[in-house]
């Protein structure tokens, strides 16, 4: 997928995961506190895995932030989302979303799932105005720090 994003800065691009973007992606992870923690590696090891999608979003030619998910049948799982902190609250991460749901829309995906760490309530409001509702709780979910996840989900429609 490449071109613009609507709704955010016309120098925003979304295109597919590149291999060579890894690196980018586990330093926007590094900066920020709120998102799953994945190694260079854990992204290597899924893009090998069946079903799995990234894509990324580039501001002046640079990685700016991305979405990671999977596909099983009829049913996705939002993995991670990132921005870098710079760029956030600017529309990206609400464009990376729309476009991981339009393409697990086209799959065929009636429902998806996400968890986010319930300490991290900007998150939960942010899938919550994308139409995302609290299904439920996941005690023990996350490491270090130990803590629950909440767990969300949203239907598409045909």
């Amino acid at each position: 997928m490449s071109g613009e994003a609507t709704g955010v800065s016309k120098k925003m691009m979304i295109r597919l995961l590149r291999t060579e973007d890894i690196s980018d992606l586990a330093a926007i992870l590094e900066e920020s506190s709120e998102a799953a923690r994945w190694s260079g590696g854990s992204f290597e090891k899924l893009q090998m895995s069946e079903g799995f999608l990234a894509l990324v979003s580039e501001m002046a030619g640079s990685v700016s932030g991305f979405v990671c998910w999977r596909q099983m049948a009829d049913e996705g799982e939002i993995l991670n989302l990132a921005v870098r902190r710079q760029n956030r609250k600017k529309g990206e991460g609400r464009a990376l979303l729309s476009a991981a749901l339009g393409k697990l829309q086209k799959g065929g995906v009636r429902r998806v799932y996400l968890e986010v760490r319930e300490s991290n309530t900007t998150a939960i409001a942010f899938y919550q105005k994308q139409g995302f509702s609290i299904m439920g709780r996941r005690p023990g979910y996350y490491r270090e720090p130990q803590e629950a996840a909440v767990l969300m989900e949203k239907k598409l429609t045909g």
